[in-house]
């Protein structure tokens, strides 16, 4: 479990072919510090498990298997040595919660199709499945490529957020532009009272 409050920015340093899946190694830098090999980190907000510390690499880079469903429901399919991501570690217990609770489960990918500067904000709108669009709410929130944001609209035309000059320089959304596809993952809450409607509707009753 994450709460989309984004660590780091860390760079992939390895790329290797594996089957039907690939082999992704980050330079995690100073926040590969304790972290073990099996142990769930957030990056660009999909959970991917350490398979492998160090190897070939210095010790801060982690290593991660990513199989044909997870390189087909994200963009991990086309990222390049030296791109960057956002990174965060578990949440543990006892902790601060000052996101929201995510699951690091993508639900779909998201495309930038407006941009627009506010002094130092940042307002971007985002096209998206209609399934996506359904679990989404003006005031609730969506993460990101791993970052926990409020929905600014949502409806069946899509979605906007705002984001703050802080959110710009410590993720990767500041390097967002028109065209870009990210990865989205709606509210779990949301998740499963769309189950509950959907489920209603089947059996023809009303709420």
């Amino acid at each position: 479990m994450f709460t989309g409050l984004v660590e780091s920015k860390v760079p992939l340093v390895g790329l290797r072919e594996c089957g039907p899946g690939k082999r992704l190694i980050f330079n995690l830098g100073a926040f590969a510090q304790g972290v073990c090999i099996g142990d769930s980190i957030a990056l660009a907000g999909c959970c991917l498990t350490v398979v492998e510390i160090g190897g070939d690499f210095p010790e801060t880079c982690c290593h991660f298997e990513l199989g044909s469903e997870t390189l087909s429901k994200t963009s991990f399919g086309r990222i390049q040595v030296g791109d960057e991501v956002n990174c965060e570690r578990s949440l543990q217990v006892g902790q601060r919660l000052g996101g929201h609770y995510v699951t690091g489960h993508v639900d779909g990918l998201g495309q930038v199709t407006a941009v627009r500067d506010e002094g130092e904000w940042r307002f971007i709108e985002f096209s998206a499945s209609k399934n996506l669009l359904q679990q989404m709410a003006p005031k609730g929130s969506v993460t990101i490529d791993g970052v926990s944001l409020t929905l600014v609209r949502a409806d069946d035309g899509g979605f906007s957020v705002a984001l703050i000059p802080h959110t710009l320089s410590v993720t990767t959304l500041g390097k967002l532009t028109v065209g870009s596809q990210v990865h989205l993952e709606t509210d779990i809450l949301a998740k499963y009272v769309a189950r509950q409607i959907a489920s209603l509707a089947e059996r023809n009753l009303t709420i």
